[in-house]
């Protein structure tokens, strides 16, 4: 039961990439629903951030710069400057890094609560170890999440489905890049890339999927990609079709990509953030796995697994996070993907 007389000031973190963020979204907005007169804080780096858009009203975002708070010294007035400035009685950790057993440490001086995610870590290694791997699906991470908030007493509802509810982002946001989609048109988003080589589909097989799309009439291609490189890339594809658009030569922040995905019929990604920011707009992404696996637990929020397109290899999964170089040199497991196998799931 609520209790009336004391709100809760729970202080929630999760310091990594974008993806991971966005991944603790869902867990985070339905403890903020279930919990209306409790105060809650996300902790996080300044860019992942600005996923948090439609925010319930009970949910502060705090987006600070690392470096501010660097060594043993820096994690101590971190913790300091949040408990006197938010009174700070519950810690969730969805990290569980040495930077936030660090912060635990210090806020449970404090006499604050504190609660961490299992990650699973041993399981993973057993997943990814050259030889004799236990291919098992683990747990999923959305439901890691949920466990550590219940481990702590905090109830969570089941209430959020999108980032826009039952509707979708303003057009307006991306008019940069389009005009509002008309009636009959089929929408395609694909983000090739990835941060490491074990997780990126060879460009130029990503273009044959892109061109079987583009000839079919009432089609738009939007191309997602971050850097001068990635958009030399997607600047000579989009080059040969009008109907292909380049976003990232625009300058479309993640809430009005965002608000683009939540009009797109489906999604090509790698296994990467875009997969992750697609899911919170419940857009449906065939997913292309190469070196790591959807069995470690990192398979977008809600997406189907048989969207996943991957090959059955005894080498793989060899890398939770795909940082690893391939043991066999030429990353089969990415380049024995064939173009069509990719169309025939979009296609369906």
């Amino acid at each position: 039961m609520q209790r009336k007389n004391k709100s809760r000031n729970i202080l929630i973190s999760r310091f990594s990439a974008l993806g991971d963020v966005a991944m603790t979204l869902p867990s985070v907005y339905n403890a903020c629903y279930a919990n209306p007169h409790d105060n809650f804080y996300f902790l996080t780096r300044s860019h992942p951030a600005q996923v948090f858009i439609n925010k319930p009203e009970n949910l502060s975002v705090i987006g600070i710069d690392l470096d501010n708070y660097k060594g043993v010294a820096g994690i101590w007035r971190l913790a300091r400057t949040l408990r006197s400035r938010f009174h700070i009685d519950t810690y969730v950790d969805l990290h569980d890094v040495l930077r936030t057993k660090l912060l635990r440490k210090f806020l449970m001086m404090s006499g604050v609560k504190c609660r961490h995610i299992d990650k699973g870590r041993a399981e993973k290694r057993n997943l990814t170890r050259p030889n004799r791997k236990m291919l098992i699906q683990l747990k999923p991470t959305p439901k890691r999440y949920e466990e550590v908030f219940s481990i702590a007493g905090i109830t969570l509802a089941d209430t959020f489905r999108s980032l826009y509810g039952e509707g979708k982002g303003s057009p307006l946001e991306f008019m940069e890049v389009s005009p509002p989609k008309k009636e009959g048109e089929y929408w395609l988003a694909i983000a090739p890339f990835a941060k490491h080589k074990g997780k990126i589909y060879p460009f130029e097989l990503v273009e044959k999927v892109a061109e079987h799309f583009a000839v079919r009439p009432d089609t738009k291609i939007f191309v997602f990609g971050f850097g001068k490189e990635e958009e030399k890339q997607i600047s000579a594809l989009s080059g040969k079709f009008p109907d292909i658009v380049n976003i990232a030569s625009a300058s479309l922040g993640i809430g009005a990509e965002l608000s683009l995905l939540s009009h797109c019929d489906a999604m090509l990604s790698m296994d990467s953030a875009n997969m992750h920011l697609a899911s919170l707009v419940c857009l449906r992404t065939v997913s292309v796995w190469g070196a790591t696996h959807p069995y470690t637990g990192f398979l977008g929020w809600r997406q189907n697994p048989a969207d996943a397109v991957q090959l059955d290899m005894t080498c793989r999964p060899c890398s939770v996070f795909g940082n690893k170089p391939c043991m066999r040199g030429d990353y089969h497991c990415l380049r024995g993907i064939s173009p069509q196998m990719i169309i025939q799931r979009l296609s369906i």
